[in-house]
């Protein structure tokens, strides 16, 4: 879709107020192209294809019942994880390895996950994923339990990368932790940050979805990180955490 002819006159161009942005801050509509067709939305999806093992982790995936990250969004995150040279990462939300292999494909060599879950059985599935990838035993410590419990006794200031995919629920207590993680400069991420379209939408107000919507607004509000909030998969919301504290 191409965009509209720009306007002609001298005025301004109007503002409107953004979803998930805090109270008072607007902005500006310019000349920008319609929505994504879900045809070059799927192209995006598949842009980078996924491997047997991947595809496999996949079915295991929907054999337990779990929803993993799409294809987009796991490239994201290999591609995050290589772009800030990630040594160490948090993952909540093991699952059966979908998003953990992605991650570990994009860290450095020597790069450890910690994945928790609460599910030691996905755990188990999981190990299987990285196993059939060759990823090494030493770069994946699965750790079992709910994430509000094991995140506290996690290092302050010690992990590059957090990412989140658990209890929408508990998101903004996930940040909490998160930004405790993090090094200065570090990056935490979440998926489902659209929820199925229901984020967008004011008339939503189920537990989750508030959830998710409170979180953006929390992330887009905070000046001491640096949102973005990517439409792949089924939305992922990242922010980069202050590389340095200002007296």
């Amino acid at each position: 879709m191409f965009p509209h002819p720009a306007p002609t006159c001298d005025r301004p161009l109007p503002t409107s107020p953004v979803a998930g942005t805090p109270s008072g801050k607007v902005a500006r509509m310019t000349n920008v192209p319609g929505p994504i067709t879900p045809t070059s939305w799927s192209y995006a999806e598949g842009f980078v294809v996924e491997d047997d093992v991947l595809i496999a982790a996949r079915a295991r995936a929907e054999e337990v019942g779990v929803v993993p990250v799409g294809p987009g969004a796991g490239a994201a995150l290999r591609f995050l994880a290589a772009v800030i040279e990630a040594r160490a990462v948090v993952e909540i939300g093991t699952g059966t390895g979908v998003s953990g292999l992605w991650l570990l494909r994009g860290m450095r060599a020597d790069g450890v996950l910690t994945t928790v879950d609460v599910e030691a059985e996905h755990q188990r599935l999981a190990k299987q994923t990285f196993t059939d990838a060759g990823i090494p035993a030493q770069r994946a410590r699965a750790i079992p339990g709910a994430a509000l419990d094991v995140l506290p006794r996690l290092t302050d200031g010690h992990y590059d990368l957090v990412f989140c995919d658990g209890d929408k629920r508990e998101y903004s207590a996930y940040l909490k932790e998160s930004l405790r993680l993090l090094r200065p400069g570090g990056v935490v991420a979440f998926d489902n940050a659209l929820w199925h379209d229901r984020v967008a939408d004011p008339s939503q107000r189920d537990e989750e979805t508030v959830a998710i919507r409170e979180l953006g607004r929390q992330v887009a509000a905070d000046d001491e990180l640096v949102p973005l909030l990517l439409p792949m998969g089924d939305g992922l919301l990242m922010a980069k955490k202050a590389s340095s504290v200002v007296e």
